[in-house]
């Protein structure tokens, strides 16, 4: 007998016309063993339906029934033209295997979207026995879910990735920093893969031990993507010529990897010599220097980035911590607090940053917030009539802006946080001390009194 296919038209008004189904609440399966409770089906006895492949209409009622999202159904089956030559029971075995894996309801959808080729017969089983012929030393769930999620998504087959992490695991790597890198760099599984060993051996001619490299690589797995003799090279080159010491650049490495191997050649050269040329007071250039330069140039580097997120370039952004060092011993919390205070609150740009470093370095909460407070009060009922340039919440004193926008409204006292007193000036000793250093006076005798007329007689 013939058979005859629908139309996608008519396939999507099948799979979206109203079906008469009693909805069941999502339970968990109970036994893996036998076929999951009835769920909603597309009926074949359906005039529309006759018609279209029957082997897509059973995949289809095969993923509905185990959960699989009615809206995602149409454009999955689309998409997947495999599934037209699968009969219904290969379908069943799959999503049976999969489930067999310890696997969500949840997390079936995502690896089924990520990765069709888990509906093919003994695709997950293949990866789950390469993975445990590799010697890995458990296979969880979410190590199966996120593996056939990279291999839907690179098309990694499992033989190029044993070859790979056997690549990988003769440097040294742990099994959790080969599934790592698998994540973040599937490119060094693929048949034409990454010579991670080349970027490895940059770190290990500096002077890292393999166990530090391995934790380097767990945390920032991406820079072995990156080029040996046009980045890494010239960076390692660099921290040599800057001075830095082993330990202090291990220190660094194992700390924050990302900050440090993410940088350009030239660009720690620049932080460096910001803080060697920093003038500011003694005890704050020594506690930015209290960690060593290495650390100190690193938090420029951390700062840098952070106001390049809102809008400055790097020159300008060097520019205010060099005329605020405090910014540097700041936590970048603290300094995102007064942008957004500077941004959304007070209506200034970024920009004013570069003619009022100074606005980074006082207290929020003691010195911009109470004068913020005083000038919107006095807008609201017409006290001002002028504009409030930047440069009054930043650059004057206290007792000048007390005694500008404070002292004529007494009902600012307490929105500006009390009376501003003058300081008295007190004496440095107590009274009467200088009466005991008043030299001793001596009586003139009649021999000095004529000397003295004799001395005066020789000048006329």
């Amino acid at each position: 007998m013939a058979i005859r296919v629908l139309s996608r038209r008519h396939l999507h008004r099948a799979l979206s016309s109203p079906i008469q189904i009693t909805p069941n609440p999502p339970r968990e399966f109970q036994s893996l063993s036998g076929p999951p409770d009835p769920q909603p089906q597309i009926p074949l006895q359906s005039p529309e339906i006759a018609q279209f492949n029957r082997h897509q209409i059973a995949a289809a009622n095969a993923l509905l029934r185990y959960g699989f999202p009615r809206s995602e159904l149409l454009g999955f089956i689309r998409k997947n033209r495999f599934l037209s030559d699968s009969t219904r029971s290969d379908v069943e075995s799959c999503v049976r295997a999969l489930l067999s894996f310890g696997l969500t309801q949840n997390s079936l959808t995502s690896v089924l979207l990520n990765c069709p080729r888990a509906l093919q017969l003994g695709f997950a089983e293949e990866w789950r026995s390469a993975l445990l012929g590799f010697g890995f030393s458990a296979v969880s769930p979410s190590l199966i879910s996120r593996v056939l999620a990279q291999s839907g998504k690179f098309r990694i087959e499992p033989e190029d990735f044993c070859k790979g992490a056997r690549a990988m695991r003769s440097l040294g790597f742990s099994d959790g920093t080969i599934i790592r890198v698998f994540e973040e760099l599937p490119a060094a599984f693929t048949r034409e893969p990454v010579e991670v060993g080349r970027r490895v051996e940059v770190l290990v001619d500096f002077g890292i031990e393999k166990e530090e490299v391995d934790r380097i690589c767990f945390e920032f797995p991406t820079f072995l993507a990156f080029g040996v003799d046009g980045r890494l090279g010239p960076l390692f080159q660099e921290f040599r010529g800057l001075g830095f010491s082993l330990n202090e650049v291990k220190s660094v490495l194992l700390g924050n990897a990302r900050l440090l191997l993410s940088m350009e050649a030239g660009e720690m050269s620049r932080c460096s010599e910001l803080i060697r040329s920093l003038k500011c007071r003694a005890p704050i250039k020594e506690k930015i220097l209290s960690k060593g330069r290495l650390r100190a140039s690193t938090d420029v580097k951390l700062r840098v980035d952070f106001l390049c997120k809102y809008g400055l370039i790097k020159r300008d952004a060097f520019k205010v911590l060099y005329l605020e060092p405090r910014c540097i011993l700041y936590e970048l919390r603290d300094i995102e607090k007064k942008i957004n205070f500077l941004i959304q609150n007070m209506g200034f740009t970024v920009e004013h940053l570069l003619e009022f470093p100074e606005y980074l370095g006082v207290s929020l909460d003691k010195h911009t917030v109470p004068r913020f407070n005083v000038i919107e009060h006095l807008k609201s009922i017409g006290g001002l009539g002028f504009d409030v340039q930047f440069k009054h919440f930043v650059r004057l004193s206290r007792l000048k802006f007390y005694n500008l926008y404070v002292k004529p409204y007494p009902e600012c006292e307490k929105i500006f946080g009390g009376v501003v007193r003058e300081k008295e000036v007190r004496p440095r000793h107590p009274p009467g001390l200088w009466k005991m250093f008043k030299p001793k006076k001596f009586p003139d005798s009649r021999e000095d009194v004529r000397n003295m007329k004799l001395f005066v007689e020789s000048l006329v």
